[in-house]
């Protein structure tokens, strides 16, 4: 199946004017190393919807435009306790059973859960909502650390900033690597956080000469990927020792550095293989993996597919 190129976003009453922000950034022009996408803003009616911040924001498509987009996003609104009209849940279980992509960022999970679009499926919105989500919707298995949960056809994603890496996913998954890092280089964006990535870290991490560091060393492996890249070098690089560096590097980033690395020599190989006729055993080298077996492991444990059928499917997608 081609990978979506319509998109369209449903805006209830009260919307979060961060969420209309986030899915208007990702999916507006990006230059012309992008194609771009036809993204269009719909409501239950045309015509001004409430906001959060007070200010209407005219909306001038209805739910019509659900019909025809190949990827539909429910964002969150300020009425999310209280099920949608039976036309939206209509809009957007008719959108899933034609074959469209559907997902929802932050609360919009209540709507996708109201339609039965999450009925046996795993999902997330953000965290102080989960619960309510689990007690509402006990046919769903409600996730609440996860920044976004990745079911197939539907995508949830957790609450505010996790609505990029929810964006930035879809785009990944369906358009590939070398897509989402552009778009995430133009929004200054980190280029991908794994979906597993708690919502929010323990304790914030201290502004001192400790986190400069730190910064240094993420920017010294990303440019020395082809390396082995123990956490004994990188921590010597931070002049940690292993057990403060894991610790630092956790409160930073919500992640270990095992999983840190293992996501970015994926992510680097997936665009290699996207845009590049580079061998895989060249590709499996620039990004630190000792053979093509090891990456092919990888690979079909992360896509699966093995590296050359994932090639294969971006150079025939149209």
């Amino acid at each position: 199946m081609p990978a979506f190129t319509t998109v369209a976003a449903y805006v209830p009453p009260g919307v979060g004017m961060l969420a209309v922000g986030i899915v208007a950034e990702v999916f507006g022009p990006h230059g012309e190393a992008v194609p771009g996408f036809d993204f269009a803003l719909c409501a239950d009616r045309p015509g001004n919807v409430p906001t959060d911040l007070g200010v209407p924001l005219a909306i001038g498509h209805g739910l019509d435009r659900l019909a025809a987009a190949d990827l539909v996003i429910a964002l969150p609104g300020a009425g999310f306790r209280t099920p949608p009209a039976p036309a939206v849940l209509d809009a957007l279980s008719a959108a899933h059973a034609r074959g469209a992509l559907v997902a929802a960022h932050c609360v919009g999970a209540f709507a996708l859960a109201a339609a039965g679009l999450l009925d046996g499926r795993r999902a997330t919105t953000h965290w102080r909502f989960a619960g309510l989500l689990a007690r509402s919707y006990p046919e769903v298995t409600v996730e609440p650390e996860a920044l976004y949960l990745d079911e197939g056809r539907v995508t949830t994603g957790a609450g505010a900033a996790a609505g990029f890496d929810l964006c930035l996913h879809l785009i990944r998954r369906e358009h590939g690597a070398a897509m989402a890092n552009h778009i995430a280089r133009d929004m200054v964006l980190p280029s991908h956080r794994d979906g597993g990535q708690a919502q929010y870290l323990a304790a914030p991490v201290p502004e001192d000469g400790e986190d400069e560091r730190l910064a240094d060393v993420l920017a010294w492996a990303r440019a020395h990927l082809h390396e082995p890249l123990p956490v004994a070098e990188l921590a010597r690089r931070a002049v940690m020792s292993k057990r403060s560096f894991a610790r630092r590097f956790a409160a930073a980033t919500g992640t270990t550095p095992h999983a840190w690395l293992r996501e970015l020599r994926l992510s680097a190989a997936e665009e290699l293989l996207e845009t590049t006729d580079l061998p895989v055993e060249e590709v499996a080298r620039r990004v630190g993996y000792g053979s093509a077996a090891v990456l092919r492991e990888r690979f079909v444990e992360r896509r699966g597919v093995p590296p050359r059928a994932y090639r294969r499917s971006f150079t025939h997608r149209g």
